[in-house]
Order: C-alpha cells, then sequence, then structure tokens
C-alpha cells in the first residue's frame, strides 16, 4: 500500500512580478572594472599567489573550475562571471539549484530573492508561477534534447522561448525505441515530456519566453560561449519543487549529465585550478565523488592527479592551518566540511576568509 502524498495542484501560485524581492540586478549589478576592496591579514599575497596558479594553468591549457553558492549569483555577481568567461579565464562554471534559480529570475525579471520568513508565514515562499512552471519545463524538453541542466536553462533564456516537439512525433519516436532490442534513454525522456504536454494541455510549437534582462544571465552566456554551466540540485532543496510541473525524472536526467560533464573536468584537473566560493556542502560534495572516479581512472593507466590547487573562499574564519594536516576531532575546525574535505583531496588547499564580491574581483583585477 503506497503511502499518501501530497498534491501540489491545490497550491495556489501567483505571479512572479507580484512578489517583493530584495535584489535588483540592473541597479546592483557588479561592474567587472570596478576597484576591489582589499583583503584583510595575508589575503592578498594569498590572491597573488591563486591569480599567478590561474595565469599558469590558463597559459598550460589546464582547467580553471569556478564552483559558487547560489549568494554570489544573488550579490549581482553575473556580469563578472560572464566577463571571466568571455576572456577565457576560467573553463568551468558550477552552482547549486537555488544558484540556477537566481540566475534565471534575474533574466527574466531582473529581480530576485525573495523574503522567507515573511513569504513561508504566508504559505506563499517558492510558490510562483512563473519560476515552477518555465523553469521545469526547460528541463523536461532539455532532457529530452540531451541537454544538462544549467544548460537547459541558459538555451531557453538565451532562445526567449521553448520548442515542443508535435505529439504524433513524440508517439512514434516512443513506440519505434520501444520495439529496439536496446532502448535509448531518450525514449524514457521523450515519455515524460508526452507525458507533461498531456498533463498540462501543452500545445506543440514554439512557446515563447521573454527574457529582457537576458544579458545579466550566466547561464545564458555560458550557453552563448559554449562553456559549461554545470547545476547541482538536491532533490526538495529548491523552490521549483513546489510546483506540479517539476518531473523528477527529466530533473534527473539533466542534473546526472551535469555531474559527468563537472566530473569530466575534475579528472582533467592536474595542473589546474578549482575556485570554490561559498559553497558549504554542494562544491564539496561532488568534487570528492568525482576526484574518486577520475583517480580510479587515471590509476589504471598508472597516472595520478596530483598537481591540483583547490581555493576555498567562504567568510567564516577558519583559525586552524590546513597545511599542518587535519584538526582532532574536538577541535571545532574539524567540522568544516569545505576545509576538511578538500584538505583530504591531495593537491594543495588554499582556505581565504573573504566576502565572494571582495575576492572575485580582486582575483580579476590581477588576471586583466
Amino acid at each position: 500500500m503506497p503511502f499518501p502524498q501530497f498534491d501540489r495542484r491545490r497550491v495556489k501560485f501567483l505571479p512572479l512580478s507580484s512578489r517583493k524581492n530584495k535584489q535588483q540586478i540592473a541597479k546592483m549589478a557588479i561592474d567587472p572594472d570596478s576597484a576591489p576592496t582589499p583583503l584583510s591579514g595575508d589575503g592578498e599575497r594569498q590572491l597573488d599567489e591563486v591569480a599567478a596558479r590561474v595565469e599558469t594553468a590558463r597559459a598550460n591549457g589546464k582547467p580553471v573550475m569556478l564552483v559558487f553558492g547560489a549568494h554570489s549569483i544573488k550579490n549581482c555577481l553575473g556580469p563578472l562571471f560572464i566577463r571571466m568567461m568571455e576572456e577565457k579565464l576560467v573553463t568551468h562554471l558550477a552552482t547549486n539549484g537555488a544558484g540556477i534559480i537566481h540566475d534565471w529570475e534575474f533574466s527574466f525579471q531582473g529581480q530576485s530573492s525573495e523574503d522567507v520568513r515573511a513569504n513561508v508565514d504566508q504559505g506563499q515562499f517558492g510558490n510562483w508561477t512563473e519560476t515552477g512552471t518555465y523553469l521545469n519545463l526547460a528541463f523536461v524538453v532539455g532532457a529530452y534534447r540531451g541537454l544538462g541542466y544549467g544548460e537547459s536553462v541558459g538555451r531557453m533564456v538565451q532562445e526567449e522561448g521553448l520548442d515542443f516537439p508535435a505529439v504524433e512525433e513524440l508517439r512514434e519516436f516512443i513506440a519505434a525505441g520501444a520495439r529496439e532490442e536496446s532502448i535509448s534513454e531518450t525514449v524514457a525522456a521523450a515519455s515524460d515530456l508526452l507525458w507533461t504536454m498531456q498533463q498540462f494541455n501543452i500545445p506543440e510549437g514554439r512557446m515563447n519566453i521573454p527574457h529582457p534582462f537576458k544579458q545579466y544571465g550566466v547561464q545564458a552566456a555560458a550557453y552563448r560561449l559554449q562553456v559549461p554551466f554545470t547545476g547541482h540540485p538536491m532533490i526538495g532543496h529548491d523552490i521549483i519543487y513546489n510546483s506540479p510541473y517539476n518531473h523528477g525524472g527529466a530533473l534527473g536526467r539533466c542534473a546526472v549529465r551535469d555531474f559527468l560533464i563537472y566530473a569530466n573536468s575534475v579528472a582533467q584537473l592536474d595542473g589546474g585550478v578549482y575556485l570554490s566560493i561559498g559553497s558549504a556542502v554542494m562544491s564539496p560534495m561532488i568534487f570528492e565523488k568525482s576526484l574518486s572516479i577520475s583517480q580510479n581512472v587515471h590509476l589504471q593507466k598508472g597516472n595520478k592527479i596530483t598537481n591540483h590547487l583547490m581555493v576555498v573562499v567562504d567568510l567564516q574564519v577558519a583559525p586552524w592551518d590546513w597545511s599542518q594536516g587535519e584538526p582532532p576531532m574536538n577541535n571545532p575546525a574539524y567540522y568544516l566540511r569545505y576545509c576538511k574535505t578538500f584538505n583530504r583531496m591531495g593537491g594543495t588547499l588554499k582556505y581565504i576568509t573573504a566576502d565572494n564580491r571582495d575576492f572575485l574581483l580582486g582575483l580579476y583585477s590581477r588576471l586583466r
């Protein structure tokens, strides 16, 4: 007997335009050419060292991965990320599910970041029509097209819409695929898409979705520049799960594809730089799994990833010197996951206490 489930169709959704937001991208966007605020302590010296390693990595054709939490997007750093992609200073961007959403909302309406406390109290947090509808549809269409999580959103923003195939075309494709001895995963994705179109009466053809602020969209820029921008969500963590348009199968296909794209970048990281900015959970967790499978393949060939620099940036003061090894379990520093995990990953760990805006502006000012 299956357990009862919550019916999301009972939820009342409101237009995104009716929501009060804390951040407005046009007013608050960071100018990449603005002077950075100097870092405290030995932060400036550390920035010099990081910039030198990034320059060396790029000169040698090695990856520079920029992995960040949602606050880097909420802090309106999008223009800086775009500039760094355009100038080929970074080779891969990655964020969590919330970062994907904030970047999309900025592209769609120029605003993001609702009042969580007030809206939960009113039963309205996350219950916004356009965010729940368009992002979930982007993943259903993207999974069918063979796109990843970030790429699905980037394509929708850049092309300002989604294309839905003919129902009969989907039916024929699914039927033909089911008769094959080996069923393609695309057949399952086509079934997800057909189910979604039928459930929500979505007509075949073009769905126009204007994005008047897409010049600020990092995912759109990554799609345009063909730079990997991967999304790494966790089920139930993001407001798109509130919506009945949410489809676990489609979302999972896109997210797994992005994990494998990310892991492919990690597999090339020997001699490269990994920048982990304000991500206490997502970045260290996906890094350790990706490095493990990458090392497995390298070791089979007699190689090993050893010469990689991992730069972790967060606001938390970390008095422990990680170059001296791991602290004992009775030391609070032991429980700083974003330091402990990376310290176990070989290579070199550098922890910098800084605001993400100050660090990234300082780094870019040196690299340019």
